[in-house]
Protein backbone atom coordinates (compact mmCIF):
# COMPACT_ATOMS: atom_id res chain seq x y z
CA UNK A 1 0.00 0.00 0.00
CA UNK A 2 1.64 3.36 -0.94
CA UNK A 3 1.84 6.79 1.04
CA UNK A 4 -0.93 7.68 -0.65
CA UNK A 5 -3.18 5.18 -0.40
CA UNK A 6 -2.32 5.14 3.39
CA UNK A 7 -2.98 9.13 3.33
CA UNK A 8 -6.63 8.81 1.42
CA UNK A 9 -8.07 6.48 3.82
CA UNK A 10 -6.75 7.93 6.82
CA UNK A 11 -8.34 10.86 5.52
CA UNK A 12 -11.78 9.16 5.25
CA UNK A 13 -11.22 7.49 8.87
CA UNK A 14 -11.08 11.07 10.05
CA UNK A 15 -13.85 12.46 7.62
CA UNK A 16 -16.46 10.01 8.84
CA UNK A 17 -15.64 10.15 12.55
CA UNK A 18 -16.07 13.67 12.01
CA UNK A 19 -19.42 12.80 10.80
CA UNK A 20 -19.99 10.56 13.32
CA UNK A 21 -19.52 13.27 15.95
CA UNK A 22 -21.64 15.66 14.13
CA UNK A 23 -24.43 14.02 14.16
CA UNK A 24 -23.90 13.25 17.77
CA UNK A 25 -24.00 16.76 18.51
CA UNK A 26 -27.11 17.67 16.09
CA UNK A 27 -28.57 14.37 18.11
CA UNK A 28 -27.99 16.61 21.04
CA UNK A 29 -29.06 19.47 20.29
CA UNK A 30 -32.47 18.28 18.52
CA UNK A 31 -32.79 16.76 21.49
CA UNK A 32 -32.92 20.02 23.73
CA UNK A 33 -35.06 21.70 21.26
CA UNK A 34 -37.93 19.20 21.94
CA UNK A 35 -37.45 19.48 25.99
CA UNK A 36 -37.62 23.42 25.06
CA UNK A 37 -40.87 22.96 23.24
CA UNK A 38 -39.15 24.00 19.94
CA UNK A 39 -39.80 21.36 17.33
CA UNK A 40 -39.13 23.50 13.88
CA UNK A 41 -35.79 23.24 15.33
CA UNK A 42 -35.60 19.52 16.55
CA UNK A 43 -36.84 18.95 13.28
CA UNK A 44 -33.75 21.16 11.79
CA UNK A 45 -31.26 19.48 13.71
CA UNK A 46 -32.47 16.12 13.02
CA UNK A 47 -32.58 16.51 9.60
CA UNK A 48 -28.54 17.67 9.86
CA UNK A 49 -27.93 14.36 11.77
CA UNK A 50 -29.23 12.36 8.72
CA UNK A 51 -27.20 14.06 6.20
CA UNK A 52 -23.66 13.71 8.46
CA UNK A 53 -24.47 10.16 8.27
CA UNK A 54 -25.37 9.83 4.68
CA UNK A 55 -22.43 7.61 3.25
CA UNK A 56 -21.72 5.92 6.58
CA UNK A 57 -23.09 2.45 7.07
CA UNK A 58 -21.10 1.48 10.11
CA UNK A 59 -22.72 0.01 13.51
CA UNK A 60 -22.26 3.30 15.09
CA UNK A 61 -24.05 5.12 11.79
CA UNK A 62 -26.97 2.76 11.95
CA UNK A 63 -27.03 3.78 16.31
CA UNK A 64 -27.30 7.50 15.57
CA UNK A 65 -29.54 6.98 11.75
CA UNK A 66 -32.46 5.36 14.53
CA UNK A 67 -32.64 7.70 16.86
CA UNK A 68 -32.80 10.60 14.61
CA UNK A 69 -35.40 8.56 12.75
CA UNK A 70 -37.11 8.12 15.85
CA UNK A 71 -36.71 11.27 17.27
CA UNK A 72 -38.19 13.18 13.87
CA UNK A 73 -41.33 10.57 13.82
CA UNK A 74 -41.75 11.20 17.31
CA UNK A 75 -41.96 15.14 16.81
CA UNK A 76 -43.97 15.09 13.53
CA UNK A 77 -46.71 12.89 15.65
CA UNK A 78 -46.33 14.47 19.24
CA UNK A 79 -45.68 17.68 18.61
CA UNK A 80 -46.52 18.72 15.55
CA UNK A 81 -49.63 16.49 14.97
CA UNK A 82 -48.70 16.15 11.41
CA UNK A 83 -49.89 12.41 10.88
CA UNK A 84 -48.72 12.15 6.99
CA UNK A 85 -45.37 12.69 7.75
CA UNK A 86 -44.93 10.60 10.73
CA UNK A 87 -46.52 7.93 9.31
CA UNK A 88 -43.74 8.79 6.35
CA UNK A 89 -40.67 8.94 8.65
CA UNK A 90 -41.98 5.90 10.80
CA UNK A 91 -41.96 3.60 7.64
CA UNK A 92 -38.20 4.88 6.89
CA UNK A 93 -37.18 3.89 9.96
CA UNK A 94 -38.56 0.48 9.90
CA UNK A 95 -37.13 0.30 6.42
CA UNK A 96 -34.08 1.45 7.36
CA UNK A 97 -33.52 0.00 10.95
CA UNK A 98 -35.59 -2.72 11.60
CA UNK A 99 -33.34 -4.27 13.86
CA UNK A 100 -33.05 -1.44 16.29
CA UNK A 101 -34.81 -0.81 19.69
CA UNK A 102 -36.18 2.65 18.02
CA UNK A 103 -37.97 0.42 15.48
CA UNK A 104 -40.01 -1.41 17.68
CA UNK A 105 -41.55 1.75 20.01
CA UNK A 106 -41.84 3.21 15.93
CA UNK A 107 -43.93 0.28 15.33
CA UNK A 108 -45.86 0.82 18.52
CA UNK A 109 -46.57 4.55 17.09
CA UNK A 110 -47.42 3.97 14.03
CA UNK A 111 -50.02 1.20 14.73
CA UNK A 112 -51.53 3.90 17.22
CA UNK A 113 -52.11 6.20 14.23
CA UNK A 114 -52.89 3.76 11.79
CA UNK A 115 -55.83 2.85 14.32
CA UNK A 116 -56.73 5.98 15.64
CA UNK A 117 -56.55 8.39 12.61
CA UNK A 118 -56.45 6.69 9.21
CA UNK A 119 -59.05 3.80 10.80
CA UNK A 120 -56.66 0.86 9.57
CA UNK A 121 -57.47 -1.50 11.81
CA UNK A 122 -56.02 -4.29 9.66
CA UNK A 123 -52.52 -1.93 9.27
CA UNK A 124 -52.28 -1.59 13.11
CA UNK A 125 -52.75 -5.26 13.52
CA UNK A 126 -49.59 -5.90 11.17
CA UNK A 127 -47.41 -3.33 12.56
CA UNK A 128 -48.29 -4.82 16.36
CA UNK A 129 -47.85 -8.10 15.43
CA UNK A 130 -44.12 -7.08 13.63
CA UNK A 131 -43.50 -6.14 16.93
CA UNK A 132 -44.51 -8.84 19.38
CA UNK A 133 -41.86 -10.94 16.47
CA UNK A 134 -39.33 -9.13 18.59
CA UNK A 135 -40.50 -10.78 21.76
CA UNK A 136 -40.21 -7.28 23.90
CA UNK A 137 -41.35 -7.41 27.33
CA UNK A 138 -44.22 -5.98 26.78
CA UNK A 139 -45.65 -9.01 24.69
CA UNK A 140 -48.50 -9.36 27.00
CA UNK A 141 -49.56 -5.64 26.66
CA UNK A 142 -49.42 -5.97 22.88
CA UNK A 143 -50.77 -9.15 22.83
CA UNK A 144 -53.98 -7.57 24.41
CA UNK A 145 -54.06 -4.91 22.00
CA UNK A 146 -54.04 -6.97 18.70
CA UNK A 147 -56.89 -9.09 20.53
CA UNK A 148 -58.81 -6.03 20.69
CA UNK A 149 -58.79 -4.64 17.33
CA UNK A 150 -59.65 -7.86 15.89
CA UNK A 151 -62.84 -7.39 18.72
CA UNK A 152 -62.60 -3.82 17.18
CA UNK A 153 -63.35 -5.58 13.23
CA UNK A 154 -66.04 -7.94 14.20
CA UNK A 155 -63.73 -10.82 14.22
CA UNK A 156 -64.82 -12.42 17.37
CA UNK A 157 -63.32 -16.44 16.90
CA UNK A 158 -59.94 -14.25 16.16
CA UNK A 159 -60.08 -12.55 19.03
CA UNK A 160 -60.45 -15.20 21.26
CA UNK A 161 -58.02 -16.83 20.01
CA UNK A 162 -55.55 -14.46 20.54
CA UNK A 163 -56.90 -14.05 23.77
CA UNK A 164 -57.05 -17.72 24.94
CA UNK A 165 -53.22 -17.66 24.04
CA UNK A 166 -52.38 -14.80 26.05
CA UNK A 167 -54.12 -16.10 29.12
CA UNK A 168 -52.63 -19.54 28.53
CA UNK A 169 -48.87 -18.02 28.09
CA UNK A 170 -48.52 -15.30 30.61
CA UNK A 171 -50.70 -16.19 33.39
CA UNK A 172 -48.95 -13.73 35.80
CA UNK A 173 -49.50 -10.93 33.70
CA UNK A 174 -51.04 -7.53 34.84
CA UNK A 175 -53.68 -7.84 31.85
CA UNK A 176 -54.80 -11.55 32.37
CA UNK A 177 -57.71 -9.79 34.18
CA UNK A 178 -58.57 -8.05 31.08
CA UNK A 179 -58.03 -10.61 28.47
CA UNK A 180 -60.50 -12.46 30.40
CA UNK A 181 -62.90 -10.52 30.24
CA UNK A 182 -62.61 -9.64 26.57
CA UNK A 183 -62.18 -13.07 25.90
CA UNK A 184 -65.92 -13.70 27.65
CA UNK A 185 -67.20 -10.13 25.30
CA UNK A 186 -65.89 -12.02 22.57
CA UNK A 187 -67.40 -16.04 23.06
CA UNK A 188 -71.03 -13.86 24.25
CA UNK A 189 -70.84 -12.28 20.54
CA UNK A 190 -70.63 -16.10 18.88
CA UNK A 191 -73.45 -18.13 18.45
CA UNK A 192 -73.49 -21.10 20.30
CA UNK A 193 -71.08 -19.96 23.04
CA UNK A 194 -73.20 -18.55 26.03
CA UNK A 195 -72.30 -21.42 28.23
CA UNK A 196 -68.49 -20.70 27.23
CA UNK A 197 -68.76 -17.17 28.02
CA UNK A 198 -70.30 -17.57 31.51
CA UNK A 199 -67.98 -19.60 32.44
CA UNK A 200 -65.03 -17.22 31.28
CA UNK A 201 -66.70 -14.27 33.27
CA UNK A 202 -67.35 -16.60 36.41
CA UNK A 203 -63.61 -17.60 36.54
CA UNK A 204 -62.65 -13.75 36.37
CA UNK A 205 -64.93 -13.19 38.79
CA UNK A 206 -63.47 -15.91 41.46
CA UNK A 207 -60.34 -15.51 40.25
CA UNK A 208 -59.62 -12.16 40.51
CA UNK A 209 -61.48 -10.86 43.48
CA UNK A 210 -59.95 -7.42 44.00
CA UNK A 211 -59.57 -6.27 40.21
CA UNK A 212 -61.69 -3.34 39.07
CA UNK A 213 -62.92 -5.39 36.38
CA UNK A 214 -64.97 -7.71 38.65
CA UNK A 215 -67.94 -6.41 38.76
CA UNK A 216 -67.93 -5.79 35.15
CA UNK A 217 -67.87 -9.20 34.50
CA UNK A 218 -70.34 -9.77 37.16
CA UNK A 219 -72.61 -7.64 34.91
CA UNK A 220 -72.06 -9.47 31.70
CA UNK A 221 -72.72 -12.86 33.60
CA UNK A 222 -75.94 -11.09 34.45
CA UNK A 223 -76.77 -9.90 31.23
CA UNK A 224 -76.03 -13.83 30.02
CA UNK A 225 -78.48 -15.13 32.73
CA UNK A 226 -81.50 -12.84 31.92
CA UNK A 227 -80.88 -13.66 28.23
CA UNK A 228 -80.98 -17.80 28.73
CA UNK A 229 -84.20 -16.93 31.13
CA UNK A 230 -82.84 -17.11 34.50
CA UNK A 231 -84.03 -14.03 35.20
CA UNK A 232 -83.63 -14.46 39.53
CA UNK A 233 -79.98 -15.94 39.12
CA UNK A 234 -79.31 -12.17 36.48
CA UNK A 235 -80.81 -10.10 39.67
CA UNK A 236 -78.35 -12.08 42.16
CA UNK A 237 -75.24 -11.24 39.59
CA UNK A 238 -76.25 -7.38 39.32
CA UNK A 239 -77.33 -7.60 43.33
CA UNK A 240 -73.16 -8.26 43.69
CA UNK A 241 -71.81 -6.13 41.22
CA UNK A 242 -73.39 -3.41 42.92
CA UNK A 243 -71.03 -3.24 45.40
CA UNK A 244 -68.43 -1.85 43.30
CA UNK A 245 -69.58 -1.39 40.07
CA UNK A 246 -68.17 2.42 38.60
CA UNK A 247 -71.72 3.22 37.50
CA UNK A 248 -74.05 1.72 39.61
CA UNK A 249 -76.89 3.57 37.84
CA UNK A 250 -76.49 1.22 34.49
CA UNK A 251 -76.98 -1.94 36.95
CA UNK A 252 -79.95 -0.80 38.19
CA UNK A 253 -81.71 -0.13 35.31
CA UNK A 254 -80.87 -3.42 34.62
CA UNK A 255 -82.37 -4.86 38.15
CA UNK A 256 -85.45 -2.74 36.97
CA UNK A 257 -86.16 -3.81 33.76
CA UNK A 258 -85.99 -7.55 34.79
CA UNK A 259 -88.09 -7.27 37.66
CA UNK A 260 -90.23 -5.43 35.15
CA UNK A 261 -90.06 -8.47 32.96
CA UNK A 262 -90.59 -10.92 35.85
CA UNK A 263 -93.66 -8.84 36.79
CA UNK A 264 -95.14 -9.00 33.28
CA UNK A 265 -94.81 -12.65 33.12
CA UNK A 266 -95.89 -14.26 36.06
CA UNK A 267 -99.71 -15.53 36.09
CA UNK A 268 -101.92 -14.16 38.45
CA UNK A 269 -103.31 -16.07 41.80
CA UNK A 270 -105.95 -16.06 44.14
CA UNK A 271 -104.54 -14.36 47.10
CA UNK A 272 -102.02 -12.62 45.03
CA UNK A 273 -101.83 -9.01 47.07
CA UNK A 274 -100.62 -6.46 43.72
CA UNK A 275 -104.17 -7.53 42.46
CA UNK A 276 -106.28 -7.60 45.84
CA UNK A 277 -105.22 -3.61 46.02
CA UNK A 278 -105.26 -2.91 42.63
CA UNK A 279 -107.30 0.07 42.76
CA UNK A 280 -107.63 0.15 39.24
CA UNK A 281 -109.74 -2.46 38.81
CA UNK A 282 -113.67 -1.64 37.91
CA UNK A 283 -116.14 -3.37 40.17
CA UNK A 284 -118.16 -5.68 39.26
CA UNK A 285 -121.31 -4.91 37.24
CA UNK A 286 -124.78 -5.26 39.05
CA UNK A 287 -127.42 -6.92 36.31
CA UNK A 288 -130.18 -4.77 35.36
CA UNK A 289 -134.32 -5.54 35.30
CA UNK A 290 -135.80 -6.12 32.31
CA UNK A 291 -137.31 -3.01 32.22
CA UNK A 292 -133.99 -0.53 32.85
CA UNK A 293 -132.53 -3.15 30.18
CA UNK A 294 -135.17 -1.58 27.97
CA UNK A 295 -134.78 1.51 29.00
CA UNK A 296 -137.68 1.81 31.47
CA UNK A 297 -138.07 4.51 34.36
CA UNK A 298 -137.46 3.09 37.83
CA UNK A 299 -140.86 2.86 39.12
CA UNK A 300 -141.40 0.92 35.96
CA UNK A 301 -138.27 -1.51 37.17
CA UNK A 302 -140.16 -1.29 40.60
CA UNK A 303 -143.44 -2.64 39.59
CA UNK A 304 -142.00 -5.10 37.76
CA UNK A 305 -139.93 -6.40 40.85
CA UNK A 306 -143.29 -6.38 42.87
CA UNK A 307 -144.72 -8.67 39.95
CA UNK A 308 -142.07 -11.20 40.18
CA UNK A 309 -142.88 -14.50 41.92
CA UNK A 310 -141.42 -15.56 45.30
CA UNK A 311 -139.26 -18.53 45.54
CA UNK A 312 -141.08 -21.76 45.19
CA UNK A 313 -143.53 -20.10 42.98
CA UNK A 314 -143.93 -20.43 39.64
CA UNK A 315 -143.57 -17.70 36.61
CA UNK A 316 -146.97 -17.02 34.90
CA UNK A 317 -147.27 -19.43 32.01
CA UNK A 318 -144.96 -21.97 33.90
CA UNK A 319 -145.42 -24.61 36.03
CA UNK A 320 -143.62 -25.24 39.76
CA UNK A 321 -140.93 -27.81 39.60
CA UNK A 322 -141.99 -31.34 41.65
CA UNK A 323 -140.48 -31.46 44.88
CA UNK A 324 -140.44 -35.09 44.33
CA UNK A 325 -138.57 -35.12 40.97
CA UNK A 326 -136.80 -32.39 41.96
CA UNK A 327 -134.96 -34.55 44.26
Amino acid sequence: MTARTLALAAAAALALSGCKQGAAAHLGAAKDAVFEKRPEEALREYRLALDALERDDSPEARVYRARALRGAADVYYLEQRDMRRAVEVYRELIQQCPEAPETLEGRIHLAEILRTHYRDVRGAINELTAAIARNPPQTAELGYQVAKLYFELGDYQQCEIEVAGLVNKYETSTFVDDAMLLRGQALAMMDGRRQDAMRVFQELVEKFHDSELQPHALYELGKLRADGGELEKAIEAWVEALRRHPDPSVVQGAIARVRKRMRSTTPRRIGDEAVAFDRDTPPPAVAKTSAEAAGGTAEEAAREAQMRPSDGQAEPGRKAKDPARAQ
